[in-house]
């Protein structure tokens, strides 16, 4: 009987970082970000627009509060890369972006046919736009500062 989707998935996000697990009885599945870059800041951006309902949570690699969450979960050197940190599981890359969208409401749950690559040509894909996105989107001089309302989704809130 093949594997599912979601079984694969789990078992990619696990190749070549020794993650642990947590108790999380969180409902909200945490995004982390590299606070520094455009294209990520516009990711959360496009994100927050997208997930009304307020599911994802958010925090900067960068930020105490993001590394705390991932040294919860991971132990090693772990790619500079988007993370979603969901039901106490890390996953990285392709990985998460294709996770983060399956959470999203229609149409985004759609790119979930991406899960039928084979992660190893996914993120070949994905560092190379990793590798240029300062080149190609620039860096941010400055922190965003979210909403009163928007400030309970993001972990770092009071780092910022």
């Amino acid at each position: 009987m093949p594997e599912s989707i979601a079984t694969v998935a789990d078992r990619e996000a696990a190749h070549g970082y020794d993650v642990g697990h947590v108790s999380d009885s969180s409902e909200h599945p945490l995004v982390l970000f590299d606070g520094d870059c455009n294209l990520c800041h516009r990711s959360v951006q496009f994100l927050l627009q997208r997930d009304r309902v307020g599911r994802f949570r958010f925090a900067s690699l960068q930020s105490q509060a993001g590394r705390d969450a991932i040294a919860a979960v991971a132990h090693g050197d772990l790619p500079d890369s988007i993370m979603l940190i969901r039901g106490g599981k890390l996953k990285v890359k392709s990985t998460a972006a294709l996770a983060i969208a399956r959470g999203l409401r229609f149409p985004w749950p759609l790119v979930s046919v991406f899960w039928l690559v084979p992660y190893p040509l996914r993120n070949l894909v994905y560092d190379w736009v990793a590798r240029n996105r300062i080149r190609w989107f620039g860096k941010r001089e400055e922190c965003w500062v979210p909403t009163p309302e928007l400030r309970a989704r993001f972990l770092d809130a009071d780092e910022r």
